[in-house]
């Protein structure tokens, strides 16, 4: 019975990475496929990607990284809060570090939020619950790019106000929420002072160290720009071959891989897809996100599960807002 159990238990771990593996050589076998048998929208996917990395992500992200890096080992990121303090303190109830990190994640967006939250957990500033509850709800798509890139795809009959509301509005009140129905009291509101916190390093130190990790980060995301927006090559070599009913998947099978990609292949045709995929920010920002928590114990599944059901509600609002403004 001994031997059974342990040869089934072997057995199955075998199978488990012969499946893994085959999975995985069949999907770099395909993705070689498709782009020798589509060379050019491959090249146009990369230079989509690189092109949205070097022209929007490194002049809008890297600089605040190095100054958020700089603040939060300077231990500044609790005077910078305190200015918002009055504003934010009343509807969530937590303390500034946490507050500094809702004021950046819902400035700067994905994957700052995510950032900030990992680097103040490393660094024991704030608690893993803290970590946990602030991820669930401040890595959202930053203003300047909604404002910015994705206003231009959306009807125009629907003022900016309703539209920032069901970006930031949603993911805040979702926020609430969990801060009262399921956090409650294991929240720390006034400080984190039960965590052991090292004296800050010298300005210069602080400058170098904060410069490496965002070229660092700058340059993970970069990758997974490029690497996400060549999946965009798989629809063009699957979709031919079904029937033409299918062909209405392309453009969510494109918001899923990379959304910057999906929405500028998306154009005008399908604006409440683009709105709805918006909160998940499709696998490529959930690579992202899952880069910039690497090497802490916070996990991205739940992650994963907050930014669905923020879609969910922003899918219910956005059907509401259209059926009364079109």
């Amino acid at each position: 019975m001994y031997e059974y159990i342990t040869f089934s238990l072997l057995w199955g771990d075998f199978l488990q990475k012969f499946i893994k593996k085959s999975c995985l050589l069949f999907f770099f076998a395909l993705m070689v496929f498709a782009m020798l048998c589509y060379p050019q929208l491959s090249l146009s996917c990369a230079l989509t990607g690189l092109n949205v990395w070097f022209q929007k992500m490194i002049p809008t992200l890297f600089p605040f990284m190095v100054l958020s890096g700089m603040m939060i080992r300077l231990r500044l990121s609790d005077q910078f809060a305190g200015f918002f303090r009055p504003l934010l303190y009343p509807f969530l109830r937590v303390n500034n570090r946490c507050l500094y990190c809702v004021i950046i994640g819902f400035l700067c967006g994905f994957p700052m939020g995510a950032k900030i939250t990992a680097d103040l957990y490393r660094l024991r500033q704030i608690t893993k619950k803290e970590a946990d509850f602030l991820l669930a709800f401040c890595n959202n798509i930053g203003p300047v790019f909604f404002t910015g890139f994705v206003l231009a795809f959306l009807p125009r009959q629907i003022p900016v106000s309703v539209y920032l509301f069901g970006m930031y509005g949603i993911p805040f009140l979702y926020g609430l929420f969990l801060r009262y129905l399921y956090y409650g009291n294991s929240l720390n509101v006034c400080g984190a002072a039960e965590l052991p916190i090292q004296k800050p390093p010298g300005f210069v130190q602080t400058l170098d160290e904060s410069i490496l990790s965002a070229i660092q980060s700058i340059t993970k995301l970069g990758g997974y720009m490029i690497f996400f927006n060549l999946l965009n090559v798989l629809p063009g070599l699957f979709l031919p071959l079904l029937p033409p009913a299918f062909t209405s998947l392309r453009i969510p099978l494109y918001l899923t891989t990379e959304i910057t990609g999906g929405i500028a292949l998306a154009g005008t045709d399908a604006p409440l897809l683009i709105l709805t995929f918006l909160p998940f920010g499709g696998l490529s920002c959930i690579a992202q996100t899952a880069g910039m928590i690497t090497g802490t114990d916070l996990s991205v599944f739940p992650y994963v599960i907050h930014k669905l059901c923020q879609s969910a509600l922003t899918l219910c609002y956005y059907l509401f807002i259209f059926r009364i403004f079109m």
